[in-house]
């Protein structure tokens, strides 16, 4: 399928009367629209900004693409509009867009339509084909003028596969991908080989697109490389490369920055990377999903995160007009902490969906975009059986691989079924399976273990409360907002959800420490710290004053050793005394504004302040002074 099969006389707007970035996307959409390409222009123009917000499609060189895949669009189809004074777009490079490709997939498209689309970002990585068209005066000129580029690039790329079948294996490789795999994917691909080619370097690279994995590596070449490319933003099959050197950063430095990749490749700059599966073959299919459980269970707590402390902050700010504000039958009652209550909490507040989209994402990381909606349907099925976390997970795991089986299983279908599998196969079945093990087989016993959990914790006293407090804010300050700090501070939020209120409290006095031993080291031991560090060290007061642990990492990457034992010392400490003390915080978050909430409010602020002056003494004397 050629370009001009998909952008027609119809989608074109030789000259654009917008002036600003939201005003060309609706004047495009709506040029869609009239031409009888879209279902619902509403709906296609949220999936449009949506994926802005991922990251600007202004990709520099007076060229935007705008892109979104959607149920919005009836016909694959694309818009083109130019404006010859230039808009201002949020560009990569900050300069004004003249082109504007608008890119319409529906979640039918097939694999041809999809490739075309991606054809044309990187035919526009031509100088003088962008120029061309900045010319061009007619709708009629830019069809001709697209349709003979795209008659030389299929001569070049013949070309290019005579050669690429008689040369040497690659020495330096590349992958590319973004999160909708349209555009950027593509043109990442060939400014590098573009600047490769110009470099006169060996080179190979692979896409990976809404149309699958292209021009893959086989295990020979990666075997052969000198070093490795990763432009991705989104996950991508890793452990291929356990041993080699291997550079990763964001696609946008491969479509904005391929020189400086390709001189680092050459001069071998970049770390060797560890991968997670030692005896995996490495000549099949991705296994994306059969493996790294752990990545899979980080990628829903992440996405979790911002539920938790959004809604955890209008909980916590409902507080502060009584315990007992949100509820109506009380006499304290308050239609304003009802309200933050209900935004923050509530049955349709953020705290409602903390368990599906915990599900969701983790069913989305094992299974890409299919397994999302069974994830989200499986973690509701838990959440409202009261299976809590733990049924969270277990719905997340069981829907991610299942989809993955479904996969497998829909794989010998005729090519006609492509199209209806992401829309109708994968979420009507992914959703059956999942719903009905989560509704007869999971629910009733993770319900039972989850009330297990919750008495288990009302029960806890002396001794064993002391050490879970300890065992709990320690793991805050190991890594700092790194995966075992989200493994403690989301069991302290399930222990808020089974009513006890101990834990949290330890794990958030756990993660105020590190910041605020930081800034005691620093001021108390100043000939230890150089000037930047102490400068830094006073930010450290407001960040651990308002429970943002990762305040720590600079310090903690330049030091790991003293300072992240030293945190963990008086994290444990801290987490130990609030236990001690009895303390509970009702609100799922942290930092002095919560205080107030807590049943003994000076007790916990000693707790803290012992806990970060012991590690900010034990940092203060082991560092050694500055040269």
């Amino acid at each position: 399928m050629k370009i001009t099969d998909l952008l027609k006389m119809d989608t074109i707007l030789i000259d654009l009367q917008s002036e600003t970035k939201l005003g060309v996307i609706e004047e495009l959409s709506a040029k869609l629209a009239q031409a009888g390409r879209l279902h619902d222009e509403g709906g296609f123009k949220a999936a449009i900004l949506k994926r802005e917000e991922q990251s600007t499609t202004g990709i520099g060189e007076g060229i935007a693409i705008p892109h979104a895949k959607t149920s919005a669009v009836k016909t694959p189809a694309i818009c083109f509009g130019k404006s010859v004074s230039g808009i201002q777009y949020e560009s990569l490079d900050g300069q004004p867009a003249h082109l504007f490709f608008m890119i319409a997939a529906s979640e039918a498209a097939n694999q041809v339509h999809l490739e075309t689309l991606s054809r044309l970002s990187s035919l526009l990585m031509d100088a003088q084909f962008r120029s061309q068209l900045v010319s061009a005066t007619s709708a009629e000129e830019v069809l001709e003028i697209i349709d003979q580029k795209e008659q030389e690039a299929d001569q070049d790329e013949n070309e290019e596969q005579e050669t690429s079948a008689i040369r040497d294996a690659a020495k330096i490789l590349a992958v590319t991908a973004c999160p909708t795999g349209i555009a950027h994917t593509y043109m990442a691909a060939d400014a590098l080989k573009a600047k490769a080619k110009e470099m006169g370097l060996d080179f190979k690279v692979e896409t990976n697109g809404s149309t699958g994995v292209k021009n893959r590596l086989n295990p020979a070449e990666i075997a052969n490389a000198d070093v490795i490319i990763v432009a991705a933003d989104k996950q991508v099959e890793m452990d291929r490369f356990d041993g080699k050197r291997v550079i990763i950063v964001p696609v946008a430095h491969g479509l904005r920055k391929p020189e400086e990749l390709l001189k680092r490749a050459v001069n071998r700059d970049a770390p060797i990377y560890k991968g997670t599966k030692k005896d995996s073959r490495e000549d099949e299919p991705s296994t994306k999903g059969k493996i790294d459980i752990y990545k899979h269970l980080m990628n829903g707590v992440s996405n979790m995160l911002p539920f938790v402390v959004g809604g955890g902050i209008l909980i916590a700010l409902s507080f502060f007009f009584g315990l007992d504000a949100s509820d109506p039958t009380k006499p304290e009652y308050n239609p304003i902490a009802k309200a933050l209550s209900d935004i923050g909490g509530g049955t349709s507040g953020a705290f409602f969906f903390l368990v599906p989209v915990l599900a969701g994402f983790i069913a989305s990381s094992i299974a890409d975009r299919p397994g999302f909606a069974p994830g989200m349907v499986g973690g509701l099925l838990a959440a409202q059986a009261n299976a809590g976390f733990i049924g969270g997970l277990i719905a997340g795991f069981l829907a991610g691989y299942v989809v993955l089986g479904l996969k497998k299983l829909f794989s010998n279908l005729p090519q006609a079924f492509e199209g209806i599998k992401p829309v109708l196969l994968y979420p009507v079945f992914g959703m059956l399976i999942t719903g009905l093990i989560m509704l007869f087989v999971i629910n009733e016993p993770v319900t039972a273990l989850n009330q297990g959990l919750s008495n288990w914790l009302q029960g806890l006293s002396g001794t064993n409360a002391v050490l879970l407090g300890m065992i709990l804010a320690g793991m805050m300050a190991v890594d700092m907002g790194g995966p075992i700090n989200k493994a403690a501070f989301t069991f302290g939020i399930a222990a808020i959800e089974a009513q006890s209120f101990g834990p949290h409290a330890a794990v958030m006095a756990g993660g105020m420490v590190p910041p605020l031993a930081i800034a005691f080291a620093t001021t108390f031991f100043k000939s230890k710290f150089n000037d930047t560090e102490r400068k830094s060290g006073l930010t450290n007061y407001f960040m651990g004053a308002f429970f943002i642990t990762e305040g720590a990492i600079p310090f903690a990457a330049a030091d790991p050793f003293r300072v992240i034992i030293s945190s963990v010392i008086g994290a444990a400490t801290a987490g130990a005394l609030t236990m001690a003390f009895n303390v509970t915080l009702p609100a799922p978050h942290g930092g002095v504004f919560v205080i107030p909430l807590v049943n003994h409010p000076f007790l916990y602020l000693l707790a803290i302040l012992i806990g970060s002056l012991i590690s900010g003494l034990i940092l203060g004397f082991w560092k050694r002074k500055q040269n």
